[in-house]
Formats: structure tokens, C-alpha cells, sequence
């Protein structure tokens, strides 16, 4: 089997185990790499080729990076060659960062900054309902409830679905658009899906314009909805059902984010 055969056969085999667009183009793109660099055959590739490719090519790469790679070349060794060369490398440990939250005030500064009716609702939508850019882009009509302000993600991440509250502030605002575009197949765009990238296009626009300093992607209003919640008083397990991890470790991570409790703390050296 040389590299395009290898390749071929490995877009199949992710396929027919029905993973994610975005794990078909991050295991593909890879193994590919892989392969160029050491410029062998599959069948000849070991670990010491690739502790080679993750010393000189992914050595200031992220950990999540790393592990991502690592688990592309087994599922594709392990399926096409009954392999693993990657068996006995460490993974590293994945890296816990805290991640970006924007104040109330920021969100509301970057959806006022948005220049048209479009882009408002995308945002608006992004809070509104902890949306991944992944399931925004896929989000149809008939997906979504005016009367009862809610909706449903299909297929999300895992392809789980799962259920997602919609601001009654927004609610009439996207009903009248997509009567307004009612030939349109998905809610944001009519034939195909907007591209992720596009709407990170979008949101790093605004950004710059709202003048916000904070490094801004589409899945920080995702961060911003669960610790907001969080500060609200909602339950953690609600959020989690919201957001659609399956395990509560994932979501409490907001708990560490949320600082309003702290910041009602008196400091003592105020106190003396």
C-alpha cells in the first residue's frame, strides 16, 4: 500500500466510523504529513519516525496539538496495518487553561459594533445559546421554536443531539429573517453551510472595531454564556446539559472562571 492508497483507504475507514468532518480533516492532514516528512511507505513508518516528525515539526505545539496527532496516526495504523507505532510515546498532559470570558459589557459593545442585521444575529445567537461555530453554521429553520424560545443542536459534537434556549430578545428578530429569506436551506446561508472560518472572519472584524483588547474567537461567546449562567446562579449541571458535555468535570471549569463571589470578598489590608 504506498501513501495515496493510504491515504484513499483512511478517508474511508473515517468515514464508515462516522466521525466528524473536523476529524477527517485533522486525521488526513496528519498521517499526510507524516508520510512527507519521513518519505517512507506506511508500512515502513516505526516510533523512532515519529518521535523524529513530533521533535522537529511539533515541538512548539500545544499539547491538545500533540495528543491530536498522536491519536490521528494510531487510528490510522491501527485500522489500515493492524499497528500502532505510537504505542509507547508519552502523551503529553493536556494542557487546563482557564479560558477567555468577556464582561456583559463587552458582549454588548461587540454585538452594537456588528455592521449588518446579519452578523448582529449571529452573535446574538452565538451567546444566546452556546452554540459551537461547528453547529451555528449547520443550524436550520426547522431546528428552532419561536414559541417556546428554544431549539435543537443536530448532531453536534459526538453526534449527540441536544436541546438550546433561545433569548426571547432575539427570538422575533431571527424569525423575521428567516421569513425574510425563507428559500434559504440553513439559517445563515441558503444552499451550503457558512464556512467556521468565515464566521471567525466575522467575529475577529467586530472585535477589532468594538475595540475589545481580549483575544476573541466565536467559541469565547460560548465561554462568556456558560460563566454567565454560572454568575446567574444556574445550576452547573444545567449548564452542562446546555452546553452538551458529557462529563461535569468539562463544565466546571466555569466555576473557576466565575469570580464574582470573590470579588465581593473585603480585603483585609482594606480593613486596617
Amino acid at each position: 500500500m504506498n501513501q495515496d492508497e493510504f491515504i484513499s483507504n483512511l478517508e474511508t475507514e473515517i468515514k464508515i466510523s462516522k466521525l466528524s468532518y473536523y476529524t477527517l480533516r485533522n486525521y488526513l492532514d496528519s498521517n499526510k504529513k507524516l508520510l512527507i516528512y519521513s518519505n517512507k511507505q506506511p508500512i515502513e513508518i516505526n516510533q523512532q519516525d515519529i518521535k523524529i516528525f513530533l521533535a522537529n515539526r511539533m515541538n512548539n505545539k500545544s499539547s491538545s496539538s500533540t495528543i491530536l496527532f498522536l491519536s490521528a496516526i494510531k487510528f490510522a495504523f491501527s485500522s489500515l496495518l493492524n499497528k500502532d507505532p505510537t504505542a509507547d510515546i508519552k502523551r503529553p498532559k493536556n494542557e487546563k487553561k482557564i479560558p477567555i470570558v468577556l464582561t456583559r459589557k463587552e458582549v454588548y459593545d461587540l454585538i452594537k459594533n456588528s455592521e449588518t442585521n446579519k452578523n448582529k444575529l449571529i452573535l446574538q445567537l452565538l451567546y444566546s445559546s452556546g452554540l459551537r461555530v461547528s453547529e451555528i453554521v449547520k443550524i436550520k429553520p426547522i431546528d428552532l421554536d419561536f414559541s417556546e424560545n428554544i431549539g435543537w443542536v443536530r448532531e453536534g459534537k459526538g453526534k449527540k443531539d441536544r436541546f438550546i434556549i433561545i433569548s426571547k430578545k432575539l427570538s422575533d428578530k431571527l424569525e423575521k429573517f428567516i421569513k425574510k429569506n425563507s428559500d434559504w436551506n440553513y439559517v445563515f446561508s441558503k444552499n451550503k453551510p457558512l464556512t467556521t472560518r468565515n464566521i471567525q472572519k466575522i467575529v475577529k472584524k467586530i472585535s477589532k472595531k468594538a475595540g475589545i483588547k481580549k483575544e476573541v474567537h466565536p467559541h469565547t461567546f460560548r465561554h462568556s454564556y456558560a460563566t454567565h449562567l454560572l454568575e446567574d446562579g444556574v445550576d452547573i449541571r444545567k449548564i452542562q446539559v446546555l452546553l452538551g458535555h458529557s462529563s461535569l468535570t468539562t463544565t466546571q471549569i466555569y466555576a473557576h472562571v466565575s469570580n464574582t463571589e470573590l470579588k465581593k470578598i473585603t480585603n483585609p489590608l482594606d480593613k486596617i
